[in-house]
């Protein structure tokens, strides 16, 4: 605020003060502006009530005069200016008063004061100004019983206003106690209901844990059910066969025709139901755990001839013919899991096919650190309905119709396949339609390069240098007979502070590391391998007997696999490290020590051989 006037500022009225009724005139003035910009009635009141004041605590004062203008555009404000040439000024205690009312200014250098009130609106247009000129212009003097009436028309008119708002203010306020009533009942009302819903939950997944542990129980006791008949029954049935066999090899002249026969049923039979017994044992193995492969080099040419041969005495109701693939491959498996499932497949495939094709499909696919093989048996048979194609793989699940007549089963040839393939790593998936034969595709990862490619397991050792780090005597020397099958010198430390010294000097194809070592465990080693630049390169196998849920794996991120001490095979170290190690891996160090470091930073996982 200033006293100056402001630009665009429109002049209302101005008076002179030198009397009582000067400040009576002053007052009504300030009401009536007020009013009729559009001001509310408590701010009129205001506005009158503090003019008033002032006017009469300056009254003596020389030359006291008081200008009214509009000013303002965007925020229009009725400004009062009251200024005089000589004189104390106004009181404290009255500008106290005053300042309560409105907003005001009070600048005793230039003998001024300033009080504005806002209109609330735009600004007011030209022809109401002038209304609001005229009013003001019309003002006499008047008495102070008639000042005296006024005000206290005006301090009526207040308390009613502040009575009304005091009403208006305990009806909204019995308003919101009622609505803070309905929500307070509303939130108990659904605070019960939660908490009845959250009762019904607890108690539902009480029922359901209760039912799994049932069903874990049941399906416990149907495993060890199982295990138990196929032990119990593997004895006289083994017996059985054998006694037949005796019979028909050493007896076989005192024997005649008939009995001649009815002994090879006997022997043939055995030996199903012998086969039968074993199937149940490894199903109830696999479904309980303890079934776990035992990786090896597999010559999947030799196996093949071998199933081949066993399957073309295949007694069978037609005259199908099987086409067994020759592949030039070898590969890590579990050579005897493979066996049995690939041998379920054709044996299920010649069973109900009456005449055609048999046929086994050997082919890889996938690029280097990727490769599958995968092992296609198709034929010619009977097929099986789309609907029934989930079925099949459910345990002692057959597909009913005239095709079983005669034919023998359990039901647990295909369901005893996919598992054990799951368990080899792989995938089986089966395609068929009636009457059109049936497509079973079994995918396996490679773990060993095709026979007469380098680094293959059966052609000599794999690596050049080994570097095996571990302070246990007993084990290095139970160990190294194991890891001169794999390199052609195998270096031994037995303290991990030495480690990095020797890797430096012999820089090995390959590091097995221990990580329960006294002086530099296996997990500082392997900080150290990493952050040399050198080094990091260097492929690291940690093994340990350690749990594997005990491990840091964070600090394991530079490993290659972990394996456990007491699992330790050659067939399991020469699959690791043909995985781990040799694909790829000469040549990216080759490449240089960066290339090294963005090999070994990826997640470590235990390897599934151990």
């Amino acid at each position: 605020m200033s006293t100056a006037s402001s630009p665009g500022a429109v002049p209302l009225v101005s008076l002179s003060l030198t009397t009582e009724q000067d400040v009576f005139v002053l007052r009504r003035s300030g009401k009536t502006a007020a009013r009729s910009l559009g001001v509310e009635p408590q701010d009129q009141i205001r506005l009158a009530t503090a003019l008033s004041e002032l006017g009469r605590d300056l009254i003596g004062s020389c030359e006291l005069t008081v200008s009214c203008t509009l000013v303002g555009r965007t925020r229009p404000r009725l400004r009062f200016a009251l200024v005089w040439k000589d004189g104390p000024g106004p009181g404290a205690e009255a500008l106290r008063a005053a300042s309560r009312l409105v907003a005001l200014e009070h600048l005793p250098v230039e003998r001024s004061l300033v009080i504005e009130q806002p209109l609330g609106v735009d600004a007011p247009a030209p022809a109401l100004v002038e209304r609001t000129r005229q009013a003001l212009r019309t003002h006499k003097g008047a008495t102070a019983v008639e000042d005296a009436r006024a005000q206290t028309v005006d301090l009526i008119a207040a308390l009613e206003e502040s009575r009304a708002q005091r009403e208006e203010l305990r009806r909204l306020n019995a308003e919101l106690e009622e609505t803070n009533r309905g929500v307070m009942a509303l939130y108990s009302e659904l605070s019960e209901e939660l908490e009845e819903t959250n009762r019904g939950v607890v108690a539902l997944y009480a029922e359901l844990e209760e039912k799994s542990r049932q069903l874990r129980e049941a399906s416990e006791a149907k495993t060890r059910f199982w295990a138990n008949v196929s032990h119990e029954l593997r004895t006289p049935v083994n017996a059985v066969v054998g006694l037949a066999r005796m019979l028909l090899e050493f007896d076989a002249e005192r024997l005649d025709e008939e009995q001649h026969r009815q002994v090879s049923l006997i022997a043939a039979s055995g030996a199903t139901l012998l086969a039968l017994v074993d199937e149940l044992l490894d199903v109830a193995k696999a479904e309980s755990g303890r079934l776990e492969p035992n990786w090896g080099p597999v010559d999947l040419r030799a196996l093949l001839g071998q199933l081949t041969g066993v399957l073309r005495g295949y007694a069978r109701h037609g005259d199908a013919e099987l086409v067994v693939a020759e592949p030039e491959l070898t590969v890590v498996s579990d050579e005897v899991m493979l066996t049995r499932v690939l041998r379920n497949l054709l044996s299920n495939a010649l069973k109900f096919t009456e005449s055609g094709t048999v046929r086994l499909d050997v082919a890889t696919e996938g690029g280097a650190g990727d490769e599958f093989v995968v092992f296609t048996v198709t034929d010619t048979g009977v097929g099986i309905p789309e609907a029934e194609q989930q079925q099949i793989f459910e345990e002692f699940y057959q597909v009913r119709g005239p095709h079983q007549r005669g034919r023998s089963g359990t039901g647990l040839g295909l369901p005893y396949a996919r598992r054990l393939t799951e368990l080899l790593g792989g995938t089986l998936a089966l395609t068929s339609a009636p009457g059109q034969g049936t497509e079973v595709t079994v995918r396996l990862p490679v773990r060993s390069s095709p026979s007469g490619a380098g680094g293959e397991v059966a052609g000599g050792p794999l690596l050049a240098v080994l570097v095996t780090a571990d302070d246990d005597d007993a084990f290095r020397a139970a160990v190294r007979p194991l890891l001169e099958q794999l390199a052609e010198r195998v270096v031994e430390v037995d303290r991990g502070g030495r480690t990095c010294a020797v890797v430096r000097e012999e820089r090995p194809d390959a590091v097995l590391l221990d990580l329960q070592m006294p002086d530099l465990d296996g997990y500082a080693v392997l900080a150290e391998l990493a952050a040399d630049p050198e080094l990091r390169g260097v492929p690291v196998v940690v093994v340990t007997s350690a749990r594997w849920e005990s491990l840091d794996h964070g600090r394991l991120r530079h490993a290659r696999t972990v394996l456990d001490k007491a699992s330790l095979s050659p067939a399991q170290l020469t699959a690791v490290f043909t995985e781990h190690v040799l694909r790829g891996d000469r040549a990216e160090r080759g490449d240089g020590a960066e290339r090294g470091e963005s090999r070994t930073q990826g997640a470590i996982r235990k390897d599934p051989r151990s």
